[in-house]
């Protein structure tokens, strides 16, 4: 049948030499940050403006959406695990008995890499660390920066909700059919939603539009692809949700909503005013 179920069982490690493994989630983040170097190489080359700027841009993307989706996922959904386990905030280990971390120097410990971070915390880390990176190098306003920066995070994006996928988690709700995928490294025999695909799905057509908008030399307000970018996105985010696990969160005391869909308000919110506000309009920079 066309809508048949998937099974799904992959390992979520590529190769492991002792304790110490390669994640498939943390690949996609290298495939990410390594296409966002090079599609924002090409953009500053066709701008004219000095590549010499992207490497130390891509440094602080990288630390930013680091520690603003690690602190987003402590602050905004995890919390009552983590004031118990203050060492797991910023280190790629969790708690185990029996296990060793560093080649048997920590015990009690395993690697797993940063497993557990939030869109949302990192799209605020990523907003403070630009406005950092542009103090430092003031070669164009913050608002050019992140009309093409919001390009190639779309695309990483994807790449994110793919190494979901190959953990099995975020997944989706039963369908209660035949259509879905079947997590069997959750134990389950009943097909969810594959939520992760779907995000992704809807990343990947971002990307193509904001490429395509890029491109296109038509004038239009500075801030217009990133507001387009935030309401293109957390609008996809929001959608997934309703047929989404719960992730926890603030969502217990405003259960109307998920944790992740009152996140997506304001920021679709602030979208929407990136786009229609008045300003200087783009030229031949775009």
């Amino acid at each position: 049948m066309l809508f048949s179920k998937i099974q799904w069982a992959p390992s979520d490690t590529l190769f492991k030499i002792g304790s110490f493994g390669v994640h498939y989630y943390s690949l996609m983040f290298v495939v990410a940050f390594s296409l966002g170097l090079y599609l924002m190489k090409k953009m500053y080359e066709k701008e004219k403006v000095s590549v010499e700027y992207v490497e130390p841009l891509l440094f602080y993307v990288v630390i930013a959406t680091v520690l603003g989706a690690r602190l987003g996922e402590v602050f905004f959904y995890s919390w009552g695990y983590y004031q118990n386990h203050l060492i797991e905030i910023l280190l790629p280990i969790r708690a185990l008995e029996g296990s060793s971390f560093l080649f048997g120097l920590i015990g009690g410990y395993e690697f797993t890499g940063f497993r557990g971070l939030a869109s949302h915390g990192a799209t605020i880390g990523i907003l403070i660390g630009l406005y950092l990176y542009q103090k430092q190098y003031n070669y164009k306003p913050l608002i050019w920066i992140l009309d093409r920066l919001v390009i190639p995070v779309s695309l990483g994006a994807a790449l994110v909700r793919v190494g979901n996928f190959f953990n099995s988690e975020i997944v989706g709700n039963y369908t209660g059919n035949n259509f879905g995928v079947v997590f069997l490294n959750r134990r389950e025999i009943a097909p969810r939603h594959p939520a992760q695909l779907y995000e992704a799905i809807g990343y990947i057509i971002l990307f193509f539009l904001l490429r395509y908008l890029y491109n296109n030399k038509v004038n239009r307000p500075n801030g217009y692809l990133f507001g387009m970018f935030f309401v293109v996105l957390f609008s996809v985010r929001f959608l997934v949700e309703f047929v989404k696990v719960s992730q926890g969160g603030f969502e217990t005391y405003l259960p109307i909503l998920s944790t992740g869909q009152w996140l997506s308000i304001p920021l679709v919110l602030f979208g929407i005013y990136l786009m229609v506000r008045k300003t200087n309009t783009l030229t031949s920079e775009a």
